[in-house]
């Protein structure tokens, strides 16, 4: 009989993470949500974090007051992207530490949306079993 265990990914080492499939993330520890996450102002905007005026604002004064709150951690003004903060356990600013699941799950940003179809190595995962 074949073991079908698959063994728990370093998120900084590409080449154990596990070839992605839904079923996964139902027994995951949600590994992927300890990665940074770099966004933009439509998901600040989209999270209700920011509103519809942040658009008038200078990025730079926008990533300033967001570092203040704590939302973000860095901003890359030349490419325009904001990362969110990480936890000190660097579990995302917006995962549940109990249940493993995004509190924003229907408004979470588009890097979030799109992985892991795009990210640092497309349909992998950094698969680690609750």
């Amino acid at each position: 009989m074949a073991n079908n265990l698959i063994p728990a990914a370093d998120p900084d080492r590409l080449e154990t993470w596990a070839k992605y499939h839904k079923r996964l993330c139902d027994t995951c520890q949600a590994t992927c949500c300890q990665l940074p996450v770099e966004i933009k102002l439509d998901d600040l905007i989209r999270l209700g974090i920011l509103d519809d005026f942040a658009r008038d604002e200078p990025l730079k004064n926008l990533a300033k007051q967001l570092k203040k709150q704590g939302v973000i951690e860095h901003f890359n003004q030349k490419k325009e992207l904001f990362t969110i903060t990480r936890l000190a356990n660097n579990d995302c600013y917006f995962l549940d530490t109990k249940t493993r699941r995004c509190t924003v799950y229907t408004n979470r940003p588009n890097t979030c949306r799109n992985h892991p179809q795009i990210g640092p190595r497309p349909n992998f995962c950094a698969y680690r079993p609750k």
